[in-house]
C-alpha cells in the first residue's frame, strides 16, 4: 500500500512540476515577445518619414506593425516569396 501511495505522490509531483515549468516558459516567451516589440517600435521610430514610406508604413502605424509582426499589411506572408 505504501508503494501505491508513493507512486501517486510522485505522479502528483511530476504533474505539478510540469505545470510550473509550462507556466515559466509561457511567461519567458511573453517577456521575449514584449522585448522584441519594444525593440521594433524603437527601430521604426528612429526612421525618417521618407524611410517609413519606403517600407510602406506611416508613423501612426508603428504600434500596429510592432504588435502584429506576423501579419503583412500587403497580404504577403513573411518568407513566402522564398519558396
Amino acid at each position: 500500500m505504501s508503494s501505491t501511495h508513493g507512486t501517486t505522490w510522485l505522479e502528483r509531483t511530476s504533474v505539478s512540476t510540469r505545470h510550473v515549468s509550462s507556466f515559466f516558459w509561457k511567461y519567458w516567451d511573453a517577456l521575449r515577445e514584449r522585448r522584441e516589440r519594444q525593440e521594433l517600435r524603437a527601430t521604426l521610430s528612429n526612421l525618417s518619414d521618407a524611410e517609413l514610406m519606403d517600407i510602406g508604413t506611416t508613423r501612426g502605424e508603428i504600434d500596429y506593425v510592432a504588435s502584429h509582426r506576423d501579419i503583412d499589411p500587403r497580404g504577403i506572408r513573411s518568407g513566402e516569396w522564398l519558396r
